[in-house]
């Protein structure tokens, strides 16, 4: 029960920034050190709270990738904040199994939404945790990649002066000029010109489509 009052105490907080184009954390931090008449937030209703402001576009976008309706923007308020702590739960809390996650969400639809939300929410979720792993495995792909990019040093590409040493450390193609004597010179052939081989094509990085 204390998980679920912290739920509607999070979806107030998030109604409340969406209806007046707050910034989620900056709201958050107002109710934290003001609740006002109400008791202050429980601990799970700022984690909830500061975790939807953190994946929210990601959190839009697999809604909206998965939305069979309307996309998030286009949503009631109250649904649309069910729905991100709800995805939040799924995604991000182990402690919390996706089918109390759902069960919940439909829970406050019920108490604060239209009668055809609940259909919606529920058919939504149930399309989000399917895409879960999925998901997921690819989030996790994209952070490995960031860290790789952020890890390389610079200066990876071989510098000029590099480029020329190695040229300097060949040896000479022998030709014999007209009247016998050797002449040491560097055949120059255009096919071959300096630095045709050190071109190198990145490969491209997958980005996230459905994160």
């Amino acid at each position: 029960m204390a998980r679920s009052t912290a739920r509607k105490r999070a979806l107030n907080t998030l109604y409340e920034a969406d209806e007046k184009g707050q910034d989620i954390l900056s709201l958050l931090a107002e109710r934290i050190a003001n609740p006002g008449t109400q008791s202050p937030l429980p601990d799970y209703a700022i984690e909830i709270v500061r975790g939807v402001a953190e994946h929210r576009g990601e959190i839009d976008h697999l809604l909206d990738e998965h939305s069979t309706g309307w996309k998030v923007k286009r949503m009631a308020v109250v649904d649309r904040n069910v729905l991100r702590i709800a995805t939040w739960e799924i995604l991000y809390n182990d402690e919390v199994p996706d089918k109390v996650a759902i069960d919940e969400a439909i829970s406050l639809a019920k108490t604060l939404s239209d009668e055809g939300s609940t259909s919606f929410i529920h058919g939504l979720l149930s399309a989000i945790c399917g895409a879960k792993e999925e998901h997921l495995a690819h989030q996790a792909e994209l952070e490995r990649h960031r860290e790789q990019s952020e890890s390389q040093p610079e200066g990876d590409a071989p510098e000029a002066s590099d480029v020329d040493d190695a040229e300097a450390s060949e040896p000479p193609t022998q030709q014999t000029a007209s009247d016998g004597e050797s002449t040491d010179t560097v055949p120059n052939d255009p096919g071959t010109a300096s630095g045709s081989d050190d071109s190198h094509e990145d490969s491209p990085q997958d980005q996230h489509t459905t994160n």
